[in-house]
């Protein structure tokens, strides 16, 4: 297909919000974003069971950081790529927390205010077509209709391709906390905040 096919594709998928039927896909894509680190953390929870039947209990869920109804999905024929994210409200610090997550409490905790981009993903074969640079657009104009200072998002400093897209759009590095693995064996040593604040 021409490149100019694939590029109009990023335009012409169709943006809706997401459903409870849609929680396998989401579920697949949120462990691309995450490297392998969801399914990871899922494996943990599934105490023998089945994780990924854990990772789509998740994205069905009415309430939580990683569910339908913080996500919109784009659909080329079926679903392709997803968005999650929400505001980030101030929060006093949990002890209970495990080790692993205080870096990404650490760093959200910087860019309170913000439209948070928790998941961005694409499925493999519908890459370099345009739907991230879609997508990060529709998180622009969420935080804009939302009254948030901006937009951030938390990358792996593995993870130079999208550390590469989100500089093209206007995102800046602000800080940078240790990875805390406790046995994931994703790349990278560091969780990196990125922020671009809003225009106008």
């Amino acid at each position: 297909m021409p490149e100019k096919a694939h590029r109009d594709e990023g335009l012409t998928a169709e943006a809706r919000p997401a459903t409870k039927e849609d929680a396998a896909i989401l579920a697949k894509l949120v462990n691309m974003a995450g490297d392998g680190l969801p399914l990871y953390l899922w494996t943990k929870m599934a105490e023998g069971g089945d994780p990924w039947e854990v990772g789509r209990q998740r994205a069905q869920r009415e309430q939580g950081s990683f569910s339908y109804r913080n996500a919109v999905v784009l659909e080329h024929g079926k679903v392709i790529a997803c968005l999650i994210g929400y505001p980030i409200e101030p929060s006093l610090p949990d002890p209970d927390t495990p080790a692993m997550f205080v870096p990404f409490n650490m760093l959200e905790a910087m860019a309170v205010g913000s439209w948070y981009v928790n998941v961005m993903a694409t499925l493999p074969e519908a890459r370099a077509r345009g739907y991230g640079s879609r997508l990060l657009a529709m998180a622009d104009a969420i935080a804009e209709a939302t009254g948030c200072t901006g937009t951030s998002l938390i990358v792996s400093d593995a993870n130079t391709k999208a550390r590469h897209l989100y500089e093209s759009v206007g995102y800046r590095e602000v800080a940078s906390e240790p990875m805390v693995k406790d046995g994931w064996t994703g790349a990278g040593e560091n969780w990196v905040l990125m922020v671009k604040p809003r225009t106008g």
